[in-house]
């Protein structure tokens, strides 16, 4: 039995994939371990990559259709087989130290369950690999882009709630139960990974349509678990929401779209009214949420 499963979801992205894999098979480390990617119904060459990379890699696949990343996630840890599951994107790099560091901060942590996070650094480009920053520090519990746990633990909380089945908040929400379950955190700085993130990667549209799920997801996370930590992490104290209603009601957002479209917006407002415009509609889909939730839980 391998001590790490290492999974990873991916859906039509075979370049970042093809990335992450690389780097795995440069890992430096005495540690046992086996990859497990789940094509989440990928439609480009991901299928072939994964092929590709089993031939010399401890590497298996598994295909999950249905677009739901906890669910993907869950159908890797329904056929992992070691001691501790580690999951990072596809959209990484891996130093060659990164699964020892995260092995490292397992034996030291007292035979107590710990979820190891470690700093994720986000680069332009695969040549940029700056070493981690005090600004790398994150508080995050659970963060599925860098982080390890004991899979028992996984298993004894019900892995992730596929009812968070747009983008967003499921690995919070998991986190959050894990905790509750006695799983402590701990920080490793050597577990750094680096993010690729292009600067032309996201467009407008992509980010508008990311801002709208989490919105979503928000709110239900904060029905699930209606606690001041969910509320703060969330932006759903009637501050910030009294805020979107007040400044980026649907004719602001409309008009900062529009304008933001025509690519004629200067530099130095672009950011601003972008950041506006996607903090308008994350605000605005998690109240239509909880409008929605609000109803269903009425009907009921």
């Amino acid at each position: 039995m391998p001590r790490f499963s290492i999974v990873i979801a991916t859906k039509d992205r075979a370049h970042f994939l093809d990335g992450a894999l690389s780097s795995l098979a440069q890992q430096v480390t005495a540690q046992s371990f086996e990859i497990i990617v789940v094509d989440n119904g990928s439609s480009d060459h991901t299928p072939a990559v994964i092929q590709r990379w089993a031939e010399s890699l401890p590497l298996r696949a598994v295909r999950e259709e249905r677009p739901n990343r906890g669910l993907a996630r869950n159908r890797g840890i329904g056929v992992a087989s070691g001691e501790i599951v580690a999951f990072c994107d596809d959209d990484v790099f891996l130093p060659q130290g990164w699964l020892a560091a995260h092995a490292l901060a397992h034996d030291e942590s007292d035979r107590v369950p710990h979820a190891i996070s470690g700093p994720i650094i986000n680069v332009p480009s695969y040549d940029d690999r700056p070493a981690p920053k005090p600004a790398n520090f994150s508080r995050a519990f659970f963060c599925t882009c860098n982080v390890s746990v004991p899979r028992e633990q996984l298993q004894e909380v019900g892995g992730f709630d596929e009812a968070f089945d747009l983008y967003g908040w499921e690995d919070t929400e998991l986190g959050a139960r894990l905790r509750d379950a006695g799983v402590q955190r701990r920080f490793a700085w050597d577990a750094y990974l680096w993010h690729i993130k292009p600067p032309t990667g996201e467009t407008l549209e992509l980010a508008l349509r990311r801002a709208a799920e989490k919105g979503r997801m928000a709110a239900r996370y904060v029905a699930k678990r209606p606690s001041h930590d969910a509320i703060l992490a969330t932006g759903a104290y009637a501050v910030n929401r009294w805020k979107g209603r007040l400044l980026t009601p649907r004719i602001v957002r409309t008009l900062l779209a529009g304008a933001l479209a025509t690519g004629r917006v200067p530099r130095l407002l672009e950011r601003v009214a972008r950041a506006q415009l996607l903090d308008g509609v994350y605000l605005s889909e998690m109240e239509r949420e909880f409008r929605a939730l609000d109803g269903s839980t009425t009907q009921s």
